[in-house]
């Protein structure tokens, strides 16, 4: 069997960087960053009901791209990727990225037309390149323990469902998946 190894040095220091409160250089205007800042300290005290709320606020956020048309292509992308129309989907998103690098949803979204595709290579590149601009995005580190569980990677995917816990611990999904992989990473009780 081929190993599959993916070099994640800048997104571990970027999620570090998260969880200390620290923002990187050229991210969100400060009001964005301090509205964010709030949001994801609401997330870590609230309740699940709350949690649902604060989630989509956050990622309501997320979806903002400062420009009427960019925010056109990343609704043109979502939507193909509902649709299943991969291509179209990273047609769009690929546009996006083009002319708003700097905006992490796109690279987010490209990200999972490229799984989608089987494109596991660029699908990494584009989850690390988001969380280099964002690096609380919690649905690009869920990504990332997905592909790491594909890879069979069962320690990386354990630590990066952890981190997702650790900026949104409501996040069922990651939840889940962190207790089917427990066994492999920390052994079984007897």
């Amino acid at each position: 069997m081929i190993r599959f190894y993916i070099n994640l040095k800048p997104v571990v220091a970027a999620s570090m960087l998260a969880l200390g409160g620290l923002l990187p250089a050229g991210g969100p205007a400060r009001a964005e960053a301090a509205l964010m800042d709030e949001l994801f300290q609401r997330l870590k005290g609230a309740d699940e009901i709350d949690a649902a709320r604060i989630e989509r606020e956050i990622e309501l956020e997320w979806a903002k791209s400062g420009s009427p048309a960019m925010d056109l292509l990343l609704k043109r992308g979502v939507k193909a990727l509902e649709e299943q129309d991969y291509q179209a989907a990273i047609e769009h998103l690929t546009a996006l990225t083009d002319h708003a690098p700097e905006f992490a949803s796109g690279w987010y979204n490209r990200a999972q037309a490229y799984v989608l595709t089987g494109r596991i290579g660029p699908a990494v590149d584009d989850l690390e390149r988001a969380l280099t601009l964002d690096p609380r995005h919690y649905d690009a580190i869920f990504g990332l323990g997905t592909i790491f569980e594909q890879v069979d990677e069962p320690q990386r995917a354990y630590d990066a469902y952890r981190l997702v816990l650790d900026l949104h611990p409501h996040h069922e999904e990651a939840r889940k998946l962190l207790e089917r992989i427990e066994g492999k990473v920390n052994g079984t009780a007897l």
